[in-house]
């Protein structure tokens, strides 16, 4: 299990706070939050600019889940997770992560558990 911070910076751009990736080389680019990703972590924020979340590959008390859909092509990376609830509350929102999931997680699992915390 593990937590980390999503900043909404002032041009509306998510972003997870991950520096052990640009220490290894990655850029920031690469660690924006687009195509679903943004609209769930706008709901998880309510309003506020971040927003912190626990995620897991294994399930944990209180926790969500993203359902993997589809692996992407190995050129585009990543995959496509479906949200069906969150706390409680049915949304149904598709997200593509990007292969910085990979980097996470060690690989790209076929289902994430996350819980935002207060």
């Amino acid at each position: 299990m593990q937590t980390h911070k999503f900043i909404k910076e002032e041009t509306g751009q998510w972003f997870i706070d991950l520096p052990e990736y640009l220490a290894n080389g990655g850029e920031k680019g690469d660690l924006q939050m687009v195509l679903g990703a943004d609209t769930m972590l706008d709901v998880m924020a309510n309003g506020a600019n971040h927003v912190t979340i626990t995620m897991a590959d294994e399930p944990f008390e209180k926790a969500d889940v993203l359902l993997l859909m589809e692996l992407c092509d190995p050129i585009i990376g990543g995959g496509i997770y479906l949200m069906e609830k969150f706390e409680g509350k049915k949304v149904m929102q598709q997200m593509w992560l990007c292969a910085v999931t990979q980097f996470v997680f060690g690989y790209m699992p076929a289902k994430i558990f996350v819980k935002r915390e207060a």
